[in-house]
C-alpha cells in the first residue's frame, strides 16, 4: 500500500518548516499588490507586483529579509490560515486549508521547480510593472478583471 504524501495526511499546522516551505508552488500571485474593497472586503489582485521579484524566474531577490525591505509584505504562517481568503485560488496553502488537492503542475506533483512556469499559473502571465514604476494612486488602474 502506498504511503500518503505529507500534504494529504498533515494539517497546515502539523507541517514542520521544510514541508510548509515545499508546499509553495513558487507562482509569486502572492506578490501582486492587492486592492481591498473597504465595504465588500472582497480582494482585487492588479498587475503589478513587488519589485524584489526576480521575473526570470519567480523567486524573492530578497526572500529572508523581504519582510524588512518591504513592510506590507506578508509572510504567510499555519497560525494565519483563517485569514487566507485572500490567496489566489490556486494557491497550496489555500488549497490545502480548504480540504482540495493540490494542482497537477506544482513541483511537489512533478518534480519539477519550474513547473508553475511551464503551465502559465505563475505571476509571469499577469504582472505589467513593478511597484517601483507606479506612484499608489494609479494601483486601481491595474486591476486584474
Amino acid at each position: 500500500m502506498a504511503q500518503q504524501v505529507f500534504w494529504e495526511r498533515k494539517s497546515l499546522a502539523q507541517m514542520n518548516s521544510g514541508e510548509w516551505e515545499s508546499l509553495c508552488d513558487g507562482c509569486a500571485l502572492c506578490c501582486l499588490q492587492k486592492v481591498e474593497d473597504d465595504e465588500t472586503e472582497q480582494v482585487h489582485y492588479t498587475s503589478v507586483v513587488c519589485h524584489l521579484l526576480d521575473k526570470s524566474n519567480c523567486h524573492c531577490t530578497e526572500y529572508k529579509d523581504r519582510s524588512r525591505l518591504v513592510p506590507n509584505c506578508v509572510k504567510l504562517r499555519p497560525e494565519d490560515v483563517v485569514e487566507f481568503h485572500w490567496l489566489p485560488p490556486t494557491c497550496s496553502y489555500r488549497l490545502i486549508h480548504e480540504g482540495k488537492k493540490l494542482p497537477e503542475w506544482h513541483p511537489l506533483i512533478t518534480g519539477q521547480a519550474d513547473s508553475v512556469i511551464k503551465a502559465h499559473a505563475s505571476v509571469l502571465s499577469v504582472y505589467e510593472v513593478t511597484d517601483k514604476d507606479i506612484n499608489d494612486d494609479q494601483l486601481l488602474d491595474y486591476i486584474l478583471l
